[in-house]
């Protein structure tokens, strides 16, 4: 999965999961904040990234979300239990997980092997 879209997911997951109404996510590999507008709850997600130029969206199946990146024309899947998140990116065939633990949230990148940190 790339840097911007494993940012994204940060941020969506960290929004649902705090309820925080932030408009930044913060990269810890990349150093740099993400910009995003938009809304991110347990019903729907509409986000838009300033850094790519990019919507995010798609509506839960109670606790499941299914993605659209609009940039890509591809899906992503997102599962939210309690703290916990995993899902699957289409555009690089790959599972991730993560958690949420006050405002950092930790990203397992399966493709990269590795963890990426953010804060929110």
């Amino acid at each position: 999965m790339n840097a911007n879209r494993r940012a994204c997911i940060a941020y969506i997951a960290g929004r649902i999961i705090t309820g925080k109404n932030s408009i930044t996510v913060y990269d810890y590999s990349e150093s740099k904040y993400s910009s995003f507008s938009g809304t991110a709850s347990l019903q729907n997600v509409s986000v838009y990234d300033y850094q790519t130029n990019n919507h995010v969206s798609g509506t839960s199946n109670g606790n499941s979300f299914s993605l659209f990146d609009y940039s890509s024309s591809t899906y992503i899947t997102l599962k939210i239990e309690g703290i916990k998140f995993d899902g699957f990116d289409y555009e690089s065939s790959t599972h991730y997980s993560g958690n949420v633990s006050n405002n950092s949230i930790s990203i397992y990148d399966y493709e990269k092997g590795s963890h990426f940190n953010y804060s929110i």
